[in-house]
């Protein structure tokens, strides 16, 4: 019993040795545990994440910037300054953009920027989890950033809202802020801000800018090639810089391009066509249509006092007052008129002298060697290479050979000083050398020899009745100096002073008939170093002369003494009518006065000569007729007062009335018979009947001046040395100054009628005689006749009947 009770039967299983076969049952309560174990294990995994979820929605989410601003968004866009007539004059701003709406966006743009950045845009709602997965794979198992998996929503997230900096933390904002956009914006509109925003080098910003970038014109005239470049530089503008690397910029194109083809966007043939154009991308600023610096500097002055900082960036428009055609004009006279004083003084030499074996191997070295030598307006740099029968072979920076004529230099005798030169040259050695570095110019479609002025000038012109500025120089050139000398140079004026001293001296009651002595004088001032002895430019004196003769020939000393006889004080309160500044009219409050010893700028000449033009009114000259912000609304409108003549238009929109009418008309009638015989007689070239003017020269000629109008339009010029010395023994206004006036009031008034100014009601003509001015018969010989005001009109004398037949015998014997 002992052994059977120690053996187990084979049919019934011990308790200590379960059957491999069948495992034995578990308890209810050991599976209830092994189940609330998982459960809380991936309660724990899922309620982690939307804990931290939850969280974030509460607590970050708020805190996100509303998508609702991106369609309010204002863009960093440059100031743009324009003439009257439209014409760019430049652009001012750190950035350059030019925002478009988006059915302004040609779609190979569109087409381009997908292949390139983001192909299934228009299929995802933000965020792209399989390009996002392939970078973080791509980053796990190479360690390198290969790919960004940013869509273009969370670029425009980015670059609108967020930061650069690289954490967690700015992408999962990112990609929340991606919802949001693409649940607020359309695709378009995302695609559109993302276009006009994205960084592209060169300080552009969006693709329009970067079209004008790197291939100066418009976007919508880019070829396909251009497109693919532009591109692909969102990934790395810098690096794919088709100016800084051509070779790594075009196998980034190539590959936009091949992506382009992928996505059927373009064809087989259309691809291959613009993989085989060469990289052909430049710097190009703003196409400038107009050359205004002096103004575009005014213009920015006025939009930084108005309108502060923000005016540089949010895409202002200022448009100007200017005619483009006549300040194209201006400067060109300017220019002109200064090569023209160069010539007449001789030739200063080479800028330098190199030495041609240098660079014979090397042609990029000399040009580079060229473009590094600063050269102003419209001249260009070149080396003398040779000579041949025809002339002067040169090299210009530009790369161009050409040739310039012996006689276009027969002028550049050897400078020795203002009123010296050198013998004449006979031929173009005595002239240059070879190696010579020098300035050229094209005039009259022929290179000539010319070199950078060391005299300035400026000119200034505006409409008579309304003050407005048609053109405005202030120097040779803005980039050689920035100092606006038609605005800011106040220069004795010399002889431009006598026409306000004449119309004093007729307010007074003389008459342009009233004779004054031109006979030497001494005057012992303190005011003028004791003893001041004034001559005429002549040298000569010419005795009793009337106003009119003494005015159109400049005589100094008739001038001198009409302003003692008038009065020093009286001559003074007169001028303050002009608006001239008190205290240098009154720092000046001498004989001196007579001869322009007060300084002025020429702003303030010319709105004193605009008087004489428009009948007696005192216009303010103004520069800024509007401006407008970037959607054209008018922000800025200019309410210049304005010259009416006529009873039932006089108001308060128009200047005030600073002398008499006819005063004004009996001066402008003086001033046109210095045209016509007198000290500006050159200008009779111009054929004119309605224009008159004054020549203006100071002490040893250091200062030249020309003012003069017609009934419209008022211009000064001035030339001179910025650093006051002489411009040389014979250059008076009317060889400096008057030929620059002429060629631009040819421009200005070829589309004005010649009409000559209309007489005012009240005005009379006399028969006077021509040397004493006193009355006549009507019918005596030689008599002239004069303009008189009505009530100051002398007595014509009664002539009898023998004296009618003694004239009558003389007239026919």
């Amino acid at each position: 019993m002992g052994a059977d009770s120690d053996t187990s039967s084979p049919e019934q299983p011990s308790e200590n040795k379960p059957s491999p076969e069948k495992p034995p049952k578990k308890s209810s309560g050991r599976r209830l545990f092994k189940w609330f174990v998982w459960f809380n294990f991936v309660g724990a995994f899922f309620a982690i994440p939307l804990a931290a979820g939850l969280f974030y929605y509460l607590t970050i989410y708020p805190t996100l910037p509303e998508v609702s601003e991106l369609k309010e968004v204002s863009y960093q866009v440059p100031l743009r300054i324009e003439t009257q007539d439209g014409k760019l004059i430049t652009e001012i701003g750190t950035k350059k953009r030019v925002p478009l709406e988006y059915p302004e966006i040609p779609e190979r743009m569109t087409q381009a920027i997908i292949a390139a950045e983001d192909e299934s845009f228009f299929e995802h709602n933000g965020v792209d989890f399989k390009g996002l997965g392939r970078a973080v794979y791509q980053l796990v198992t190479t360690g390198e950033k290969k790919s960004g998996g940013s869509t273009i929503t969370m670029q425009v997230a980015r670059n609108f809202f967020l930061s650069k900096e690289k954490t967690y933390l700015r992408k999962l904002n990112e990609i929340i802020l991606s919802y949001k956009i693409e649940n607020e914006l359309s695709k378009q509109e995302i695609l559109a801000l993302y276009l006009n925003k994205i960084f592209l080098g060169y300080r552009s910003y969006g693709v329009a800018a970067a079209a004008q970038t790197y291939y100066g014109k418009p976007i919508a005239e880019l070829s396909l090639d251009e497109f693919a470049m532009i591109a692909g530089l969102p990934k790395a503008p810098s690096a794919y810089n088709p100016i800084r690397d051509a070779e790594r910029a075009k196998l980034r194109r190539n590959y936009v391009l091949r992506r382009m083809n992928e996505l059927n966007f373009i064809t087989e043939q259309e691809m291959q066509e613009a993989l085989a154009v060469e990289v052909h991308a430049e710097l190009h600023g703003p196409i400038i249509e107009v050359e205004a610096d002096y103004v575009a500097e005014q213009a920015r002055a006025f939009a930084l006092e108005k309108f502060g900082e923000e005016a540089l960036q949010n895409g202002l428009t200022i448009v100007t007052t200017l005619d483009s055609r006549l300040q194209q004009q201006a400067t060109t006279s300017i220019r002109h008129g200064l090569q023209e004083y160069e010539r007449r003084h001789g030739y200063r030499g080479a800028i330098e002298q190199i030495d041609l074996a240098e660079f014979q191997e090397d042609l990029p070295a000399l040009i580079t060697k060229l473009e590094e030598i600063s050269n102003y307006g419209d001249l260009l740099v070149g080396v003398v290479t040779g000579f041949n029968k025809q002339g002067t072979d040169v090299l210009l920076e530009t790369e161009e050979a050409v040739q310039i004529d012996f006689k276009t230099m027969e002028w550049a005798s050897p400078y020795i000083d203002v009123n010296r030169k050198g013998k004449g040259p006979k031929s173009a050695k005595d002239v240059l050398k070879v190696g010579d570095v020098i300035y050229v110019q094209k005039l009259d479609d022929q290179w000539q020899l010319a070199q950078d002025p060391q005299v300035e000038s400026s000119l200034i012109s505006m409409d008579t009745h309304s003050g407005r500025i048609l053109a405005m120089v202030g120097g040779y050139d803005y980039f050689r100096s920035k100092f606006n000398r038609a605005t800011q140079g106040k220069r004795q004026v010399g002889s431009n002073i006598k026409p306000f001293l004449y119309s004093a001296a007729l307010n007074s009651g003389m008459s342009a008939a009233s004779t004054v002595n031109d006979a030497p004088v001494v005057f012992h001032d303190r005011n003028l170093e004791d003893y001041w002895r004034p001559e005429n430019y002549s040298g000569q004196y010419y005795g009793p002369t009337r106003l009119r003769k003494a005015l159109a020939l400049s005589r100094n000393l008739v001038s001198i003494r009409l302003l003692q006889q008038i009065g020093i004080n009286n001559a003074v309160d007169y001028f303050q009518r002009f608006d001239f500044p008190q205290s240098e009219i009154n720092a000046h409050k001498d004989l001196s006065l007579a001869l322009g010893s007060v300084e002025l700028t020429p702003q303030e000449v010319a709105r004193g000569y605009a008087a004489f033009s428009n009948g007696g009114f005192l216009i303010t000259p103004y520069l800024i007729d509007e401006v407008r912000d970037f959607n054209g609304d008018t922000l800025y409108q200019a309410e210049p007062n304005r010259v009416c003549n006529e009873p039932n238009c006089l108001s308060e929109n128009t200047p005030p009335r600073i002398i008499e009418e006819r005063n004004a008309y009996i001066m402008t009638s003086i001033m046109q018979d210095v045209i016509h015989y007198g000290s500006g007689k050159r200008a009779r070239a111009l054929k004119r009947e309605d224009i008159a003017g004054k020549t203006g020269t100071t002490n040893d000629q250091k200062d030249a001046w020309f003012s003069g109008f017609n009934p419209n339009i008022v211009t000064t010029v001035w030339v001179g040395f910025d650093q006051p010395s002489t411009l040389g023994r014979y250059e008076v206004g009317g060889r400096a100054a008057l030929p620059i006036w002429m060629e631009y009031m040819s421009e200005a008034l070829k589309d004005q009628p010649n009409e000559p100014f209309s007489m005012p009601q009240g005005i009379v003509e006399v028969p006077i005689n021509k040397d004493t001015g006193l009355a006549v018969p009507h019918g005596t010989p030689d008599a002239l006749y004069e303009i008189f005001r009505e009530e100051n009109a002398p007595e014509v004398p009664k002539i009898s009947q023998q004296q009618i037949e003694s004239i009558t015998e003389e007239l026919f014997d």
